[in-house]
């Protein structure tokens, strides 16, 4: 049961999309990667808007790979809502309802308690162009649920407002979810979002996936470089900048690691505790720093080349040294 996206090809001049996905029932799975690389492209083929060029597309055990796009019992919310000026706060969430002939007390009913579960409890009889734009997004999330879906795909649906409202409005969507159970395919070009809100991450690049997996195995074991760099910040240095016998290289000849695994020492009188399991640069200069609101971030230069470091005090001193566990550090 859920979503089995199986061997589906697209061809275009320039681009070409290949999508294998299984998406477990009930469960929440963000898409992302860079502009252009076929995350809105693969909502439109589930949803029947673009039709495959080969593979079969199965919702719930039912094919529906040439089923038409009304009749696949999937509601979509778009990046600008898609709401109707013209009619009010409950006449846009009831809008899909009166096509099912369900009767009028019933749909108050579901309207009501749609905007109950989204926070717009009262607020039925307002026009959308009253609502902020917060408020426009709870309206289209309402109306698409309100139908009750079998899968719900959300396309970049918090990129238009602003960073604070976007983190109080993810949490929702995530509590909504929760209370609902609906599976959920949900399009962001945000990495902090995408490992916040999941219980998966797919991560594309030009047109295919390249790594499919928890959020914590995303971020911390990337099966690619390009995995690595684009799901958050991290220090690439060559192999040959460490003393030998300090790591196993496996014949690998990249070392990549996060900023928040770096220990900045800035009294340089007193050893690392954890010598012996850890690379260590000494002679470290502290380039510039920037303050995130719980700590530093650190640009430091190491034999010409850049370290990142994180940490929760600005440093004493320029001249600093930095270690990194073994276990911390990811081969390429």
């Amino acid at each position: 049961m859920g979503l089995v996206c199986s061997q589906i090809e697209v061809n275009y001049p320039e681009f070409k999309l290949s999508l294998d996905l299984k998406v477990a029932k009930g469960e929440l799975v963000s898409i992302i990667g860079p502009s252009g690389c076929g995350k809105s492209t693969s909502l439109q083929l589930i949803t029947g808007l673009i039709p495959t060029e080969s593979g079969s597309i199965i919702l719930n055990d039912k094919d529906i790979t040439t089923t038409a796009v009304w009749e696949r019992n999937i509601a979509m919310v778009f990046q600008d809502y898609a709401l109707f000026p013209h009619l009010n706060v409950h006449q846009n969430v009831a809008y899909s309802l009166r096509f099912k002939k369900i009767k009028r007390k019933e749909i108050i009913e579901r309207v009501n308690q749609m905007l109950s579960l989204v926070g717009l409890t009262g607020y039925g009889k307002r026009k959308i162009n009253s609502l902020s734009g917060g408020e426009r997004q709870r309206v289209a999330l309402a109306r698409a649920i309100a139908s009750e879906p079998q899968l719900l795909l959300l396309d970049e649906p918090l990129s238009a407002l602003d960073a604070r409202m976007r983190k109080h409005l993810r949490q929702e969507i995530k509590n909504i979810h929760q209370a609902t159970g609906i599976t959920t395919l949900y399009v962001t070009h945000d990495q902090e979002e995408a490992l916040t809100i999941s219980d998966r991450v797919v991560v594309m690049q030009e047109g295919k996936i390249v790594q499919f997996d928890y959020p914590e195995v995303i971020y911390n074991k990337p099966a690619s470089l390009f995995v690595a760099q684009f799901m958050g910040d991290g220090t690439l240095l060559p192999s040959s900048i460490i003393e030998e016998g300090q790591i196993e290289l496996e014949e690998k000849d990249q070392l990549f690691f996060r900023p928040e695994k770096v220990v900045v020492q800035d009294d340089l009188t007193l050893p690392f505790a954890d010598f012996k399991k850890s690379v260590v640069f000494e002679e470290v200069f502290v380039d510039s720093y920037q303050y995130t609101g719980d700590s530093y971030l650190i640009k430091c230069k190491y034999k010409n080349h850049t370290i990142l470091a994180r940490c929760p005090y600005k440093p004493k001193s320029e001249k600093v040294s930095l270690s990194v566990r073994v276990e911390d550090i990811i081969l390429f």
